[in-house]
């Protein structure tokens, strides 16, 4: 079924143009019927296929506190005092209650992907995952496909490696995601969901090896 229509996608580029209060009050009812609502749907129905892959993965569709972010920026300590986020985000966490690896999708015109993984994992998670890399190495360059770049990586080797180690450039990372562009029409099309499943299924064996890493259920 079609969950995204066009104009999901039109609302976020006027509003990247018109990104302000008066603006977003005045058009608060189309944000609700065409975004808002239809991303709810969406998360309450990906619960079960996303349950295929792993029973752990958490859809939650609750308006507040579920799987949608916010559409509402944090300006307090940000230069940028834009009041509205121009994309939308959705997590699809590995449980609940803990550091955990997930899945996220991103909808922003002409900008839409699938990720999974850890971004910025506290220091208890990241020393588990550099030692399941160092390890196992061959298992993370089975998981590690598509990797992205990290450009918060660290220069030199973290405490505790050594800076001969094969994966020592990967053992230096801050944080460990992949993530597959999707386009506007794939989102907006008939088989969103089978195309959005589809993605985690290959992005898994990255959300399977840091689970293991940090000690979460797969």
């Amino acid at each position: 079924m079609r969950y995204f229509a066009d104009d999901l996608f039109a609302f976020l580029r006027e509003l990247k143009t018109h990104n302000d209060r008066t603006w977003f009050t005045a058009n608060k009812g189309r944000y609700e019927r065409s975004v808002k609502e239809p991303v709810l749907a969406f998360i309450g129905d990906a619960g079960a296929p996303l349950g295929k892959l792993s029973r752990q993965l958490v859809a939650d569709p609750k308006p507040v506190g579920g799987s949608m972010f916010r559409i509402y920026r944090d300006v307090r300590f940000s230069r940028d005092k834009s009041p509205y986020k121009t994309h939308v985000g959705v997590h699809f966490p590995l449980g609940k209650g803990m550091a955990v690896p997930g899945y996220y999708l991103h909808l922003e015109p002409r900008q839409c992907f699938v990720a999974a993984g850890m971004w910025m994992p506290g220091s208890e998670q990241l020393e588990q995952i550099r030692t399941a890399i160092a390890d196992r190495p061959a298992d993370w360059r089975k998981a590690s496909g598509d990797i992205d770049e990290d450009e918060n990586a660290l220069k030199r080797p973290p405490r505790g490696f050594e800076a001969d180690h094969p994966m020592i450039e990967d053992i230096k990372r801050k944080s460990f995601t992949a993530s597959l562009r999707l386009s506007d029409g794939q989102m907006t099309g008939d088989d969103v969901m089978p195309t959005f499943v589809k993605t985690c299924k290959e992005l898994a064996p990255l959300m399977r090896f840091l689970a293991g890493a940090v000690g979460a259920s797969w």
